[in-house]
């Protein structure tokens, strides 16, 4: 994307190196930078644009900063793990390691659905959570039950395949 001329009759933003994907958002078709480097880029953008306001207490560990969550008291990084993609790895294994190196570099606000990828994202999650590492998360789960039977099912399954005993945030994703 670049910026144009000055020029009064042409748009402010030059789209021609994108299309629209199958979902029709625009995709850019020749990005000169990857996914890492733009993952690296936002968390740095995030570590100085948390260093600047004095809400945010640095990780001595990792860098990364924390924020208190609303009035909870509780401490939780700026940037999170959303385990919608994770369950779609072809790699069982590799989303547990990648969730728990988050954990390990303390990026350990955790954030899931009960029905991301037919459960299979908060079974690996789950997965993930033994030996230790779920002590060490900030675990959030989503539901979408209309009434207190099926929000108290999709709690249940979501707790059975997290495998633990407690979810420390619980959203409405969605009513359908």
């Amino acid at each position: 994307m670049t910026l144009a001329s000055n020029d009064s009759d042409q748009s402010c933003c030059d789209y021609s190196d994108r299309s629209p994907s199958p979902n029709g958002m625009l995709v850019n078709r020749d990005s000169s930078v990857s996914r890492r480097e733009f993952l690296g880029m936002t968390a740095a953008t995030l570590l100085m644009a948390g260093g600047l306001s004095g809400s945010t207490k640095t990780d001595s560990k990792s860098g990364i900063p924390y924020r208190t969550l609303g009035r909870t008291g509780e401490k939780v990084p700026v940037i999170g793990l959303g385990g919608y993609h994770l369950g779609k790895q072809s790699d069982p294994d590799e989303s547990i390691r990648i969730i728990r190196t988050g954990i390990d570099e303390g990026v350990n606000f955790l954030d899931n659905c009960w029905d991301y990828n037919g459960g299979e994202s908060e079974i690996r999650m789950g997965k993930a959570l033994r030996d230790g590492y779920r002590q060490k998360a900030f675990l959030m789960t989503k539901i979408d039950g209309r009434d207190k039977s099926a929000a108290a099912t999709q709690l249940d399954e979501s707790l059975r395949r997290l495998q633990t005993d407690r979810i420390d945030l619980l959203q409405f994703h969605e009513v359908i």
